[in-house]
């Protein structure tokens, strides 16, 4: 190898810093997916999306956040391996971070994100962050198994999952429970006064993370960043050539098959028209392409406009928590004051609304997760830093 000189802790901090970019980058999105939930939910989406009913504005505005979850997953699986190896310090097991944190992940998804959602508890629903807690217990596990190891049963889940879309169990059926909320999503519980859903199944989440665990290394200090770009590169080109060949001839990969259609938008539209719960293989490769090509482009990034980005990425539960806040009591008060305007939801009549909304809130947001992020760097609170 031609890269035998010790990388400075000053080039480590701005290498992982492209990490925190697009983790940003993705936060951004979120944001903007959210001001939809909120105030377009008159024009609801499907999973996959209806073609006939939706809009290509809110089609590629939804497709935009299809690269979320997969990013956030991913990353946590490589955050824990960058733990599980610090710079110039000895190596520690991550079982111990990984396990406390997927339980107190759990834990804010039960007690405060889901009432940030729905203002209720008549509902549980277990989303985005118990799939990235649950993922989190399950790596805990297999960081003891051998490197390679871990990314054969990684590789296996992503790509095999799609194999096991014709099981399925019906609600007094033994294994329904268990294979509810590893693949096929539904109600788990359900009472006169309260239910609980699941609605991200975390098989191939868990898949995700542990492929996110074995892209760590490529982060390590002896990784020269112009190897880390060949790298990152060439797993963006793989991923979106296997995408292509197997969407293309509806292969494998995605229940649902696309087809051509006089319009052109239609057509493209069709063929990057993925399921999400699951998330399909043709879904993943589609996300998790785009993450490797960012993660590439922003390897060497470093100006006013990233370092803004960075900022949204390196506090990335308090940004999440207070724009939930924001939105609740924004729409409860817009609803009060204004009134119902679609049936008896407040809401915006255009998406480009949805867009101006989203940047104003992340314009709000910008100084009080910066103040906490430096607020974070600077605690020696475990509990914070899970902030």
């Amino acid at each position: 190898m031609d890269i035998s000189l010790q990388l400075t802790q000053e080039n480590i901090k701005k290498r992982i810093a492209s990490i925190d970019i697009v983790r940003g980058l993705v936060m951004l999105l979120m944001l903007v997916d959210h001001v939809r939930e909120r105030f377009f939910y008159h024009q609801q989406v499907s999973d996959p999306m209806e073609l006939d009913t939706t809009s290509p504005q809110l089609f590629f505005t939804r497709l935009s956040a299809h690269f979320c979850a997969p990013v956030f997953v991913f990353l946590s699986g490589l955050s824990a391996w960058l733990y599980a190896h610090p710079a110039n310090k000895p190596q520690r097991s991550p079982r111990g971070f990984l396990f406390k944190r997927g339980v107190f992940i759990i834990f804010i998804e039960i007690a405060v994100i889901n009432w940030l959602w729905m203002g209720s508890y008549e509902t549980l629903w277990l989303q985005v962050m118990w799939a990235i807690g649950i993922s989190m217990l399950a790596l805990s596990l297999a960081s003891a198994l051998p490197y390679k190891l871990i990314l054969a049963i990684g590789l296996l889940i992503v790509a095999g999952h799609n194999a096991l879309s014709t099981i399925h169990f019906s609600p007094n059926e033994w294994g329904y429970t268990i294979w509810t909320i590893l693949h096929d999503r539904g109600f788990i519980y359900t009472s006169e006064h309260f239910e609980i859903k699941a609605s991200y199944p975390v098989l191939p989440w868990i898949g995700v993370i542990l492929l996110g665990y074995c892209m760590g290394p490529l982060y390590s200090s002896v990784v020269a960043s112009a190897k880390r770009k060949r790298i990152l590169l060439l797993a963006f080109a793989g991923a979106w050539f296997t995408l292509l060949v197997l969407r293309s001839f509806n292969l494998y990969g995605e229940t649902l098959p696309w087809s051509v259609s006089l319009d052109p938008f239609l057509t493209v539209m069709s063929f990057l028209n993925y399921t999400k719960y699951p998330p399909s293989l043709d879904f993943i490769l589609l996300t998790l392409g785009g993450l490797f090509l960012a993660l590439a482009l922003l390897e060497n990034a470093d100006n006013a406009f990233t370092k803004a980005i960075e900022t949204f990425g390196s506090a990335p539960m308090f940004f999440y928590i207070v724009h939930l806040l924001i939105l609740l009591v924004g729409y409860e008060v817009l609803l009060t004051t204004l009134g119902p305007n679609q049936g008896e939801l407040f809401a915006v009549d255009h998406v480009w609304q949805i867009w101006l909304i989203a940047i104003g809130l992340a314009l709000l947001l910008f100084m009080p997760t910066k103040a906490f992020a430096q607020f974070k760097h600077s605690s020696r609170s475990n509990l914070i830093k899970y902030f």
